[in-house]
């Protein structure tokens, strides 16, 4: 996927703490950074976590399944961009896409770990799969540039009827 297609890419310097015998980030740590770009990513669409969605909704979100490639790595003091993008809404569950990227002390053309997460939407009461509150679907960041009425405009003309086709680029 190309850089350009995230929108939300926070970052982020690696800390002593994170790298291993090997003075490279330890694999586990990758789903940190993840986990810190989701919760920018929430607060982006303007539905900050918890507050927005637990409370609001009286739902939660669950992570389902990780999926983690890992391509490269990164190295002490190294500040990476950690991209994240909304790959797939279904009737109860969301799939988000991230790469993750080199940017300081040489830009990375190509990311060190791309991950695929999937989480289900449910009452915490039951642990059962509930829909997604429609008013809480992710919407999409406009692109660097582009103003949130134009990005509304453009949404309106150009976005299926179905949230399961909807995707953040």
């Amino acid at each position: 996927m190309a850089r350009e297609d995230f929108v939300c890419t926070p970052q982020l310097r690696v800390r002593w703490a994170e790298v291993d015998m090997q003075k490279i980030v330890f694999n586990g740590h990758y789903l940190t950074y993840i986990d810190t770009a989701i919760a920018e990513y929430w607060r982006a669409i303007g539905l900050p976590y918890p507050h927005g969605y637990v409370e609001k909704y009286a739902n939660d979100v669950y992570l389902r399944k990780a999926t983690v490639d890992y391509l490269g790595s990164a190295r002490y003091d190294e500040v990476l961009a950690v991209c994240c993008r909304v790959g797939r809404l279904g009737r109860s569950s969301m799939t988000f896409h991230f790469e993750i990227f080199r940017d300081d002390p040489e830009p990375a053309a190509v990311p060190l770990v791309t991950a695929e997460l999937t989480y289900v939407n449910a009452d915490p009461s039951s642990m059962r799969p509930a829909p997604l509150p429609p008013s809480s679907l992710p919407r999409p960041i406009p692109p660097k540039g582009l103003s949130s009425s134009r990005m509304s405009k453009v949404l309106a003309t150009t976005l299926p009827t179905t949230p399961t086709a909807l995707a953040c680029t």
